[in-house]
């Protein structure tokens, strides 16, 4: 099913998401300028735009892209203690059915179920006969097959929604499993923002020049990339041992990011340099969303070697910046964007020497020119499927089958 993002249905959407991300702000500010679809987003918490602490990273931040232009939207005030992601009651929006109903949507996109805020919205659109088209990233990858104590309140909650947007393989598996019937399925991947990681802009090829000149690194060093919280879960000590094991020759290992692991990350890199290793491992500070593509140019190889990843979006930005990566096969993308030896290389974290196997066999495979043009080639055809046009194509599609 698809359906051309220039067209669309005469539909009132209400859109209800946890709170303004740089990932989703500028697909919304996508969808205003290309579709004549008629939205608003409900935001159940305003972390993004204001500056608040993030315990994983370890400081306060806000994103310095603007989140909130370009589209409709509105806060609904959050009652909670404790507002966030990491409990059922960290979304208390009191007001949202209110908001709701003073808009008058025709349908209802609702992102997430996890939360009070989520399942008011779900009663409150039942109630007024809104259909819902629900879209999540969840997946069962190394999980066992769920207990039916788990399995039932989910099919009874899912029987309530009209489609499903999938955004990749694992996500689809898991709406099986819960009982979403083909019919009600739509994909609709995981994208970013494509033109903020255009890998020809000059001034992201400047700055990443710029970087390497400071970090001594030569033309010719391959470099390896981790970008992302320094967190146990996302492996990012597996990978420095992998590198350091490896030994390649005219490499470096590049960490941006911040989090609880940076203090024994930097501890363990000092340790190793009374084996000419250390000056090759570089540690550069959180790079907000406007820097990044800087960063992914930096690489030669992007690794994700997390434990669980839902998705992984910036697999997607790396790739879209032309660098292959590796990622564990417990990352949530790897079966649509990550292909073992065509777009990149694909390991099992629970063998201890797999990453460093596949460290070393990628390593090799850029370091020869005909090689490392085919793969990077591959990973620009396979990314080129993953835009905002087939997502816009998949909420649309949905839509217009509402009207149906």
């Amino acid at each position: 099913m698809t359906v051309d993002p220039s067209s669309g249905p005469g539909r009132r959407l209400a859109v209800v998401l946890s709170h303004p991300t740089q990932y989703y702000s500028p697909w919304f500010q996508w969808l205003r300028s290309h579709t004549p679809l008629e939205f608003r987003v409900f935001y159940l918490w305003d972390f993004g735009v204001a500056s608040r602490h993030d315990p994983e990273f370890g400081t306060s931040f806000k994103w310095d892209v603007d989140l909130l232009a370009g589209y409709d939207s509105e806060f609904v005030p959050n009652a909670s203690r404790r507002p966030g992601a990491d409990h059922f009651w960290g979304f208390n929006n009191p007001g949202l059915s209110r908001q709701l109903a003073r808009w008058r949507p025709d349908a209802l996109l609702l992102f997430g179920y996890k939360w009070a805020s989520h399942l008011r919205a779900v009663a409150w659109a039942r109630l007024n006969g809104v259909p819902i088209v629900f879209r999540g990233d969840s997946n069962l990858i190394g999980r066992s097959s769920p207990r039916l104590r788990l399995r039932l309140p989910l099919r009874v909650l899912f029987a309530q929604f009209a489609f499903f947007l999938y955004v990749g393989l694992a996500n689809r598996d898991y709406f099986r499993m819960f009982g979403a019937p083909d019919r009600k399925l739509v994909f609709a991947p995981h994208s970013v923002n494509s033109a903020l990681f255009d890998r020809d802009n000059p001034s992201f090829l400047g700055q990443a020049a710029g970087l390497r000149a400071a970090l001594g690194l030569g033309s010719k060093t391959r470099v390896v990339l981790f970008a992302g919280k320094l967190v146990p879960g996302k492996q990012p000590m597996e990978l420095l041992r992998a590198f350091l094991r490896a030994r390649p020759v005219d490499a470096a290992l590049i960490f941006v990011g911040e989090g609880p692991e940076k203090d024994r990350l930097q501890e363990h890199a000092l340790e190793s340099a009374g084996a000419a290793q250390g000056n090759r491992i570089h540690f550069l500070p959180f790079a907000n969303q406007s820097e990044m593509p800087s960063r992914y140019l930096l690489a030669d190889i992007f690794v994700l070697p997390s434990l669980g990843e839902t998705w992984g979006l910036s697999v997607n930005e790396a790739m879209h910046m032309g660098v292959p990566c590796i990622v564990s096969d417990r990352v949530g993308c790897q079966r649509d964007l990550v292909t073992e030896g065509e777009t990149g290389w694909v390991f099992d974290p629970s063998d201890p020497t797999a990453l460093e196997r596949t460290l070393s066999r990628a390593l090799t495979e850029m370091g020869s020119p005909s090689r490392s043009h085919e793969i990077q080639r591959a990973v620009q055809g396979r990314i080129a499927g993953y835009t905002y046009v087939q997502t816009t194509n998949g909420l649309l599609a949905a839509l217009a089958a509402l009207e149906a």
